[in-house]
């Protein structure tokens, strides 16, 4: 589904990742761990077309786009979900869903269908404003926000970040559905091991801005965690 070969990404002059090279298949979910600063949320934006520059391939089945503007590859199937969320505080639920729908192709600005099943509480509160929600709800909008893509591949920066206990276990379980039931593909940053290893089928570690180990989830084992991982 996805390749990267060796892409290199700056911000201005300083290079952030250096010859990552990194296999998604279709309709897995592929984890990318590592400590604080390695690069991970540099991975994402990079396949986004969020860094200053890049060089490298990026394809998405079989097709290069690490050329393509960012608005291009959101229309090719890419949705992502930031850390901190992004939603515009100002606007309400239905109106930060639908900014979604931009990027699909068949021109649809429709909630979809299976937001309802996932976060009822969005659909209850339709008219209330993003800026007002908790942070857990945040994070419910923005997926739901992707989702309104119509994607082929969901991008997720540590999803479960400062969100509140009671809904942390909600949203991991809205990732499996999504993945085990909708099939989609999923590149998955996330600093939790163990939800991690629940979760994905495959597993890349970032180091200083490179991919230093990577295979199925079960090579995952505990002396490259304490390696790679440890603090």
């Amino acid at each position: 589904m996805l390749t990267l070969s060796n892409v290199n990404s700056f911000y201005g002059r300083s290079q952030i990742l250096h010859g990552v090279r990194l296999g998604a298949p279709a309709s897995q979910i592929t984890a990318i761990l590592g400590r604080n600063g390695t690069g991970k949320t540099t991975l994402l934006k990079t396949i986004m077309g969020l860094t200053d520059s890049m060089t490298g391939e990026i394809r998405l089945e079989g097709t290069e786009i690490g050329s393509e503007p960012t608005f291009r590859r959101a229309r090719a199937g890419f949705a992502y979900v930031p850390q901190g969320r992004e939603i515009i505080p100002d606007f309400s639920i239905r109106e930060n869903i639908l900014m979604g729908t931009f990027a699909r192709l068949d021109g649809r600005r429709v909630i979809p269908d299976l937001v309802p099943e996932l976060f009822p509480y969005l659909i209850k509160n339709l008219d209330r404003l993003g800026g007002v929600l908790s942070g857990g709800q945040q994070q419910q909008l923005a997926i739901a926000r992707a989702l309104a893509a119509d994607p082929k591949v969901l991008l997720l920066d540590e999803p479960t970040e400062g969100i509140q206990p009671s809904i942390v276990e909600e949203i991991e379980q809205v990732i499996l559905r999504l993945n085990r039931e909708v099939r989609l593909t999923v590149i998955l940053v996330e600093q939790n091991v163990a939800f991690a290893r629940r979760a994905a089928h495959r597993f890349a570690i970032m180091e200083k801005g490179r991919v230093v180990a990577a295979g199925e989830m079960s090579e995952l084992n505990d002396e490259l965690i304490h390696h790679h991982m440890a603090v």
